[in-house]
């Protein structure tokens, strides 16, 4: 290949600029396409066939847009729920999709004591359980699915202010305590949780290991382009420039414009898909009985 990899990096929200960042460093030459599904954010109040009826029309949007050479599905439940479809979708191009580090914490943890903070459909899921069983059987592993945190950190990238004592509230769980051991590795789950990472480190009640996957998903980006696709390695920087792709109504300002720029990605463009061309994709307002 004599040009330079294109690279979509593709999210519901703002968290896959956790993964953006890392594939930007690792991949100087690559141009990088940030794109952003605001607009049926948070994808946990789909429905499962909902969702993956979004991202593939989404996708094939996308794809038309931006011409990608590989795409990066910088969510967990995208990944779980939708990569088996887009790969059958769309043979010709690779997708790598994340997975929660839970190998990596397991394997680390001195205490045995390890968690898992993801959102509520992460944490129910199979898929994630199995991860545990497979990687994890050694290690007493907490689970704890938070529907708030996403939101924080979209907020928080859009310039807001967010409660410490919110934050605080929504990661105490995951810190454990059995005898004298406590819990020393934590896995973020969840793409946008590592937004919030230095709110973590600082309202957690003691130092943890936390475990982001976001550079074992820049590095496997690195294989498939070298391996799979012949790109060769290089270090010069892309002449084509990065650039993000909205698909809600609401344009990006000046703290977001800014969060994007420290990543390299200085232009936003706005591609409207309304939640609302998919009826009845949310799931049902739960009820409660006295």
């Amino acid at each position: 290949m004599s040009r330079a990899p294109k690279i979509l990096v593709f999210d519901s929200g703002l968290g896959g600029l956790t993964v953006c960042g890392e594939v930007a460093r690792l991949l100087p030459d690559a141009q990088i396409i940030y794109a952003a599904d605001d607009a049926a954010f948070p994808y946990g109040e789909l429905r499962e066939d909902a969702l993956v009826a979004r991202v593939l029309a989404v996708m094939h949007h996308l794809i038309d847009l931006c011409g990608p050479d590989a795409v990066v599905i910088a969510c967990n439940t995208a990944s779980t729920l939708a990569l088996p479809y887009l790969r059958a979708r769309f043979p010709k191009i690779p997708f790598i999709g994340t997975v929660p580090a839970i190998k990596p914490a397991a394997s680390q943890s001195r205490s045995g004591l390890i968690s898992v903070l993801a959102t509520p459909g992460t944490v129910a899921r199979d898929y994630t359980r199995e991860l545990v069983r497979t990687y994890a059987a050694h290690c007493a592993v907490t689970l704890v699915g938070s529907s708030l945190l996403a939101p924080l950190a979209e907020a928080f990238m859009r310039g807001k202010n967010v409660s410490d004592a919110a934050i605080a509230r929504e990661i105490a769980p995951v810190f454990v305590t059995s005898g004298e051991l406590r819990t020393d590795c934590i896995v973020l789950a969840c793409t946008h949780y590592p937004l919030l990472l230095r709110h973590f480190e600082r309202l957690a009640p003691w130092p943890v290991a936390w475990f982001d996957p976001a550079l074992a998903i820049a590095r496997r980006t690195g294989h498939v382009l070298r391996e799979q696709l012949g790109f060769p390695a290089s270090n010069t920087a892309s002449a084509a420039p990065d650039y993000a792709v909205f698909t809600g109504a609401l344009a990006a300002g000046p703290e977001l414009m800014e969060a994007l720029r420290l990543r390299g990605i200085k232009k936003a463009v706005m591609e409207p898909m309304p939640l609302e061309d998919f009826p009845a994709s949310r799931k049902p307002a739960a009820t409660f009985r006295n």
